[in-house]
């Protein structure tokens, strides 16, 4: 079973687009962690965009870099959003609003904390009507939403944009999930090969044993730093160009091998 990738996009500290990720994963140029990332490409409408979260607009900045680089329409292709945490911002507020003595939870708030908010903020910005999923599985989040988007796309024979992002959760919620840094990625997966295509991912196979560290140790860090940073070491196959077996991380006793072939 394969498919084909057509375009990236990526967001996080030191690495606030895919050609600048690329020339770091590509060993070309030092990354620089303390870049705050930039949300230049979210265009939603004035209502939404008044209300979005930083896990909102870190989700759509990736998504929109994908599109672009693959030059399709968002109407034209499925989603897969992978979050592991959620929007953590809202859920403390709702928190905080259960303890006081009258609580008062904010419809507003309430909107967010739900898990395919990012999602629901990506259809109303882009119209699209075609079949999109909202996916949730703790560190393996990366590899499950890739299976996931792998399968939308055959099965419908259609062009799925994949998404994976978090970020760090309040004060209060931080010891119960640890996540250091927002990291965002988008992949644009096609089911056949197309003028665009970058790379063919195929033979998703599950096997016992750990998953691909990153060679780097600075990066090794913030691959362990954020559930959607799991899929740095994809993503450096992508930069480096050529065929490799690439392991991402998924049951707590196995890994995702799959086979990348890099143009």
């Amino acid at each position: 079973m394969n498919v084909w990738i057509s375009g990236v996009g990526v967001c996080a500290p030191g690495l606030p687009d895919w050609p600048t990720g690329r020339s770091v994963l590509a060993g070309l140029q030092p990354y620089h962690g303390d870049k705050v990332p930039r949300f230049d490409r979210v265009r939603l409408p004035r209502n939404e965009a008044r209300r979005a979260t930083p896990t909102v607009r870190l989700a759509l900045q990736a998504a929109d870099e994908a599109l672009d680089a693959a030059g399709l329409e968002a109407r034209r292709c499925g989603a897969v959003f992978a979050c592991a945490g959620g929007n953590t911002e809202a859920l403390e507020a709702l928190c905080l609003a259960l303890l006081e003595p009258e609580p008062a939870l904010s419809p507003g708030q309430f909107n967010h904390s739900v898990h395919n908010a990012p999602l629901g903020y990506w259809s109303i910005a882009t119209g699209s009507m075609r079949p999109a999923i909202s996916v949730g599985a703790f560190d393996a989040t990366f590899a499950a939403g890739l299976l996931e988007a792998v399968a939308l796309a055959r099965l419908d024979r259609q062009p799925v944009l994949l998404v994976a992002y978090d970020t760090p959760p309040p004060l209060a919620l931080r010891p119960f999930r640890s996540v250091a840094v927002a990291f965002g990625a988008a992949l644009l997966l096609t089911p056949d090969p197309v003028a665009g295509s970058i790379a063919r991912l195929g033979e998703f196979i599950i096997r016992p044993g750990p998953a691909d560290p990153m060679p780097d140790k600075v990066l090794e860090q913030l691959r362990l730093a954020n559930p959607a940073a799991r899929a740095l070491p994809l993503l450096r196959q992508l930069a480096a160009g050529g065929s490799a077996v690439v392991a991402l991380p998924y049951l707590s006793d196995a890994r995702l091998d799959l086979d990348v072939q890099a143009r």
